[in-house]
């Protein structure tokens, strides 16, 4: 049985965003650096208010999420750090804003396969934004989906472990059905489980609800039949 190797590759993968554009989407679907990384300058030039830094960061988030995905460990951290100024200028503004932090989390934990020695400070970075993203919406899905991802990776000594981990997937999906990187994450669970047949069933409804998605096809080809 192939066991999955790339634990952070797989980091806070399916954050999409509230706001994000389709050609982002687009990008990120089709793991288009080039874009992405156009779209980051673009937005990081252009931002005047905390929306237009949630933009900048949630652009470099993406394009750090991508170059992981395709084993670039030095553009995902360089992306992932633009990402966090653009994502603490925006709470700076508008601290109360749950998804900004979501997303702050989310850019912390990207920085982590490029840099372990980094790991204590943007480890904590993930878990507290994260955190602070629930207590102020405890109805984010995306919110929940992270907080997921970071339980899926800690033992469960530390207070993880996957059952941890599927609850908070599964609350994901029952806030937002459609979150296709929600089913995404119960596949990989059930797949962490040895449960196969269950992890492509989830896979393949994360493949129906985002068919451009390479990530995801990418990860049920991985996934054994049985």
């Amino acid at each position: 049985m192939k066991v999955m190797r790339e634990p952070f590759l797989l980091l806070l993968c399916g954050v999409a965003a509230i706001g994000a554009d389709s050609a982002m989407e687009t990008a990120r679907n089709r793991q288009d650096r080039a874009a992405l990384e156009k779209a980051g300058q673009t937005r990081q030039k252009a931002a005047r208010n905390a929306a237009g830094q949630y933009d900048t960061a949630l652009a470099f988030s993406y394009l750090s999420e991508v170059a992981l995905e395709l084993r670039d460990k030095r553009q995902a951290r360089t992306a992932a750090e633009s990402g966090i100024a653009a994502a603490k200028a925006a709470i700076k503004l508008e601290p109360v804003n749950a998804e900004y932090h979501r997303l702050l989390g989310t850019l912390c934990g990207q920085v982590i396969p490029a840099d372990p020695m980094a790991g204590f400070q943007h480890g904590r970075c993930a878990k507290e934004e994260i955190e602070k993203a629930l207590q102020m919406n405890p109805k984010s899905a995306l919110a929940w989906m992270s907080s997921g991802v970071g339980k899926f990776y800690l033992p469960a000594m530390f207070g993880g472990g996957v059952d941890l981990a599927m609850k908070d997937f599964q609350k994901a999906v029952a806030i937002d059905p459609k979150l296709a990187e929600g089913w995404l994450w119960i596949g990989l669970a059930h797949r962490k489980g040895n449960r196969n047949a269950e992890a492509r069933q989830a896979l393949q409804k994360a493949k129906a609800l985002n068919p451009e998605r390479l990530w995801i096809q990418q990860q049920l080809e991985k996934t054994p039949a049985q």
